[in-house]
C-alpha cells in the first residue's frame, strides 16, 4: 500500500521560494573593515533571480559546475542560491589551498565559469595556467577591492585572469523573473572538496534533498527562529559553511557575514555592533576571541548559543567562555561526507547544573536523521555500552554513498560510511571520538589517544594550543611526542606540562619527548596538520626535547 501524500520535491528552489515571500525583510550583513553593507531578503533574492539569469546566458546548463571563490558575504550568499536553483552544480573553492591542490579540484570537477572576489584575484592567478575547463570569470567586489573601474560593461582585463566580466555589471544586465526549472531532488545541488591531507583531495556531492532535509535538522537541533542573528565565521567553502546559510534563509534569520575579517579585533567589534545571538566557528577562532575580550572588553552577551566544531573544542574554552562571559558553547561534530552535522554535545533534560559541561565536553549526540554504530577490526559491530571502542560508521539522507568521480571502497560499504573516527557511543546515542584511527598511537600494544592528550594540556591555563602525534620508539614501538603552543612569557617547561599531564591521564601514556613551538602547523581548515608535524620531526625540523621515560613508571 502507498502513501495518499503528494510527491512534493525537496529542492534548494524551493527553500530560496520560502526565503523570498516570507522574510522579505530579513537581512545579510557583509562586513567589509570600518563599516558593513547591508542587503534585505528581498534585494539578494532578486539579485540571485538576475545571477541565475546571467549564468544561462553565458550558456552554464544543468548540471554544469560553477565554482567560486569568495568569503562569507552577500554576494557568495546569493550564489548559494542561483547556481543550485537554476540546476547548475555550486563548486566553493577552498581559497587555503595549495596552488597545486586549487587546480586539481577545479580541473576534477570540471568547473566552466569561476565567481572569484576581487582580493582572491592573485589565489586564482596563480593556477590559471593549469586550468583545463574555464571559459569564464566573474569578479565580484568593490573597486578598491578588486582593482577594476567601476561601472564599466562588458569584459575588463585582469592582471593574471585576462578578460572577465564583474559580477554586477552582469546583474545588472539582466531582467527579473527568470524561470527556475523543476529540479529533480536526487540532483547534485553543490560540490565540496575534502582537504586531502591523505592524498588529492576528494569531491562529495550534495543532492537538492540532502540540503533541504540538513537544514530542518539544524533548525532544530540548534534551536533556531526568525528571531535570530547568525554569525556564521565558518568558511562558506568549508562543507557550505555546515550548512547553516540555507537553514539561516529558511527560517528567516538574519544572516552576519564577516567577510576576510576573520581575526579577534574586527570580529569582536562585528559582534557588538550587530549582536549576533548564534555564531559557528572552529575553535581556533574562539580561543583568539577569548583572548581579545580579555584584553579589550567587548559586549558578547547577545549571544545565546555558539556552535564550535570542526576539531575537538577544549572543555576549558567552553568554561572560560560561560564563567567569564556567559556565552555558552556546545560541541558538534561531522565531516565533509556527512554535509556535515552528524552529532551535536546538547546535554539530556535530566541532566543537573553540575554535569551540564561533562555533556557539552562530548563529541555530541547522535542527530535526529543520523545512525551511528562503532565497529571493530573484524568489522562487527560493537555493543553501545559507553565503553567499546571502534571506528564510528554513519548512515542517512544526507552522508554520502561515494565520492565524485573517485573509488574508495575502503569508506563505503553496506550502505555505510567508514568516518575514520575512533570512539564510542552509549545506549542514549552520546558519541565520544578519542581519536582519528590514522592518529591513534600504537605503544607496546596498547592504544594512545592522542585527542585526549591534546584535551587535558588545552586546560593547563599557558597553554595556547597543542597537538600530539606517535613516533617511532625502539622499544615499544610508538611513543607520543607533544608539540605545544605557550603564552608569551610563560615560565612553564616540558617537566611542568608532564606533571600537569600527570593528574590527568594513565602515567604510561605521558609523553617523553615534547617541544615548544610558536606555532602549530594547520590544514586549510584550521585543523592541526599532524601529517607536516610529523615530517617535521622525521626531517630533524622539529627542535625536541626529551624526558625521562614514563612508559614504566607506575
Amino acid at each position: 500500500m502507498l502513501s495518499t501524500m503528494q510527491d512534493f520535491p525537496l529542492t534548494i528552489t524551493s527553500l530560496y521560494r520560502r526565503g523570498r515571500d516570507l522574510f522579505g525583510s530579513s537581512e545579510v550583513v557583509s562586513l567589509e573593515g570600518a563599516t558593513s553593507r547591508r542587503a534585505t531578503f528581498s534585494q539578494v533574492a532578486d539579485r540571485a533571480e538576475r545571477l541565475a539569469a546571467a549564468l544561462h546566458r553565458l550558456g552554464i546548463r544543468e548540471g554544469d559546475r560553477v565554482g567560486t571563490l569568495c568569503w562569507n558575504n552577500q554576494e557568495h550568499q546569493e550564489a548559494y542560491l542561483a547556481v543550485p536553483g537554476m540546476g547548475a552544480v555550486l563548486h566553493t573553492l577552498n581559497l587555503r589551498l595549495a596552488p597545486e591542490q586549487l587546480a586539481f579540484i577545479i580541473n576534477h570537477a570540471g568547473d566552466r565559469v569561476i565567481i572569484v572576489d576581487g582580493s582572491l584575484i592573485p589565489v586564482l592567478a596563480r593556477v590559471t595556467h593549469e586550468l583545463k575547463t574555464v571559459e569564464q570569470f566573474i569578479v565580484t567586489g568593490t573597486e578598491d577591492a578588486t582593482g577594476l573601474p567601476p561601472h564599466e560593461a562588458g569584459f575588463v582585463g585582469t592582471p593574471g585572469l585576462g578578460d572577465v566580466l564583474r559580477y554586477d555589471d552582469l546583474l545588472a544586465a539582466e531582467e527579473p523573473g527568470f524561470a527556475w526549472p523543476d529540479l529533480d531532488e536526487r540532483s547534485a545541488s553543490a560540490l565540496c572538496y575534502t582537504t586531502g591531507t591523505t592524498g588529492d583531495p576528494k569531491g562529495v556531492a550534495y543532492s537538492h534533498r540532502s540540503v533541504y532535509l540538513h537544514s530542518l535538522a539544524e533548525w532544530g537541533a540548534f534551536e533556531l527562529s526568525e528571531r535570530d542573528r547568525m554569525l556564521i565565521i565558518v568558511p562558506m567553502f568549508h562543507v557550505n559553511a555546515w550548512g547553516l546559510p540555507y537553514t539561516a534563509w529558511t527560517i528567516g534569520a538574519d544572516l552576519l557575514m564577516p567577510g576576510r575579517f576573520l581575526q579577534a579585533e574586527p570580529l569582536c567589534r562585528f559582534m557588538s555592533e550587530e549582536r549576533p545571538t548564534f555564531a559557528a566557528g572552529v575553535p581556533t577562532i574562539w580561543n583568539d576571541v577569548l583572548r581579545r575580550v580579555d584584553e579589550h572588553p567587548a559586549d558578547l552577551s547577545s549571544l545565546r548559543l555558539v556552535i564550535c566544531g570542526g576539531s575537538a573544542v577544549p572543555r576549558s574554552l567552553m568554561e572560560q567562555f560561560q564563567q567569564r562571559h556567559g556565552v555558552r558553547i556546545v560541541q558538534a561534530w561531522g565531516m565533509t561526507e556527512t554535509s556535515p552535522v552528524g552529532a551535536v554535545a546538547v546535554p539530556p533534560k535530566d541532566a543537573t547544573a553540575d554535569e551540564e559541561m561533562d555533556w557539552r565536553s562530548k563529541t555530541g549526540r547522535v542527530a535526529a536523521g543520523v545512525e551511528l554504530r562503532i565497529t571493530g577490526e573484524a568489522g562487527d559491530e560493537l555493543p553501545r555500552d559507553g565503553s567499546s571502542v571502534g571506528e564510528i560508521e554513519v548512515r542517512g539522507p544526507w552522508i554520502a554513498a561515494s565520492y565524485y568521480r573517485t573509488e574508495a571502497p575502503d569508506r563505503f560499504h553496506d550502505g555505510w560510511l567508514k568516518t575514520g573516527d575512533v570512539g564510542t557511543v552509549d545506549g542514549r546515542g552520546f558519541v565520544q571520538i578519542t581519536d582519528r584511527s590514522k592518529d591513534v598511537i600504537k605503544s607496546g600494544g596498547e592504544w594512545i589517544s592522542s585527542l585526549e592528550l591534546e584535551t587535558a594540556l588545552a586546560g593547563h591555563p599557558d597553554v595556547l594550543d597543542a597537538a600530539v602525534i606517535g613516533v617511532p620508539d625502539e622499544r615499544w614501538q610508538e611513543r607520543p611526542l607533544a608539540a605545544v603552543v605557550i603564552r608569551q612569557g610563560s615560565p612553564a617547561t616540558p617537566e611542568q606540562l608532564r606533571d600537569y599531564l600527570a593528574a590527568r591521564v594513565a602515567r604510561w601514556w605521558l609523553p617523553e619527548r615534547w617541544s615548544i613551538i610558536s606555532e602549530l602547523p594547520r590544514t586549510s581548515v584550521g585543523k592541526y596538520d599532524k601529517k607536516a608535524l610529523r615530517a617535521m620531526y622525521a626531517e630533524g625540523r622539529l627542535a625536541t626535547t626529551q624526558l625521562a621515560a614514563s612508559r614504566d613508571r607506575g
